[in-house]
């Protein structure tokens, strides 16, 4: 214990009240009137004993005051009176006080039980502290817990996102989360998006994010932080240079972002490619039906014309066999002429529908294998082939 710090202040008109028991351990301060009491009372004085020969009002009205007016609630206060007045004994105790001693006990008894109190409140103090580094470490904690909630919050939503748009600023709004200022660039095949929180860009941080997007993951300068992860950047403006662990957790926070962003922005444009590709399917489908259907219908013409031609021409030739009257022998070689050229005509007809069959299975074919999602074109590729197919 030391003496020099651990003080009671003591109200008595015995100047050597408990000098003899608790001065060897204690700092005592005995005051003969109340105002010096008051006025001395500081943080050390851990014990207060208000020493009157017969308990009364002026003893409530000064616990009172000194729970009160002077702030020390904490600080454990003993009566030592010469009558135990029941009365007296309540009204003390709803005004603050710990203990009420008569005046004939002895004075190792007296001392007992102030150094009993001045152990409690030994134990509060420490209990207090012990209950304030607790507080203050369920704070870090939750700090650390909010943090991870607005990291597990973005994770959810970034799901819902289906553009760069809104991709953007949401990656916006968790930087914002943490209290910081932000500029984002987002690049795809889609295109380079760049953001503020007002949803404009600004020309010259934009710039500055392409320039530096293979620089590393890091690039500080000042309380400017740039951070990359393959196709996303940003570009914080207002980094704690001050706190130097607040600023380490959040380029580790901030960077969970970003590779949250980008798995997301890889995610569109797989979409994005699936759509394409999905859309020249059909532009080749609708082509390939217009192309069957003038192939079927110029077939269906051609065979038309030349059933008509060969028509004509056997009833031209029975004509001329009539007038030139050949025997029956020239008549059958001149019908197996024509029998042979209508058997060959056939042929050809049904030649040229094997082949239109041919072709429409490579059409199927084909449409089957643009259609399987891992083919994969580039955003160029994409864009002559759909041209080249609106162009055909």
């Amino acid at each position: 214990m030391d003496e020099m710090t651990d003080s009671i202040a003591i109200l008595s008109e015995r100047p050597r009240l408990l000098s003899e028991t608790l001065g060897s351990r204690y700092q005592l301060q005995q005051f003969p009137i109340e105002a010096q009491l008051l006025s001395h009372l500081s943080d050390d004085t851990k014990l207060i004993v208000l020493d009157f020969i017969q308990s009364g009002p002026e003893a409530l009205a000064l616990i009172e005051r000194v729970r009160n007016e002077f702030g020390f609630d904490q600080v454990p206060i003993i009566i030592l009176h010469g009558e135990a007045l029941e009365q007296t004994c309540v009204q003390a105790f709803e005004m603050g006080c710990d203990d009420i001693i008569d005046m004939q006990a002895t004075e190792e008894e007296i001392a007992l039980r102030c150094e009993k109190l001045i152990f409690n409140k030994i134990a509060n103090d420490q209990l207090q502290a012990q209950v304030k580094q607790a507080t203050e470490l369920a704070f870090i904690a939750m700090s650390d817990t909010s943090d991870l909630g607005i990291n597990i919050q973005f994770l959810l939503e970034v799901h819902q996102c289906n553009n760069l748009d809104e991709l953007g600023m949401r990656l916006l709004q968790a930087v914002n989360a943490y209290g910081l200022k932000a500029s984002v660039q987002l690049r795809s095949e889609m295109g380079v998006k760049n953001m503020e929180a007002s949803g404009m860009s600004r020309e010259l941080e934009s710039k500055l994010m392409w320039e530096l997007q293979h620089d590393g993951r890091y690039i500080d300068f000042g309380k400017r932080s740039v951070m990359n992860y393959e196709q996303v950047s940003v570009l914080v403006k207002d980094m704690p240079l001050d706190d130097e662990k607040k600023y380490g957790a959040l380029k580790d926070n901030l960077f969970s972002l970003l590779q949250g962003a980008d798995a997301r922005l890889k995610a569109l444009e797989n979409v994005q490619q699936v759509q394409d590709q999905q859309q020249m399917v059909r532009s080749l489908s609708i082509k390939m039906q217009t192309m069957m259907e003038e192939i079927d219908a110029g077939y269906q013409d051609v065979m038309k014309s030349i059933a008509d031609v060969v028509e004509n021409m056997s009833d031209g030739i029975n004509e001329i066999i009539v007038n030139l009257a050949l025997h029956e022998e020239q008549e059958r070689a001149l019908e197996k002429v024509m029998e042979y050229g209508l058997q060959t005509t056939n042929a050809i007809f049904s030649k040229g529908l094997q082949l239109d069959e041919n072709f429409q299975h490579v059409i199927k074919e084909l449409g089957v294998f643009l259609s399987n999602d891992k083919v994969k074109f580039s955003a160029e590729q994409r864009k002559k082939l759909l041209q080249i197919i609106n162009e055909s």
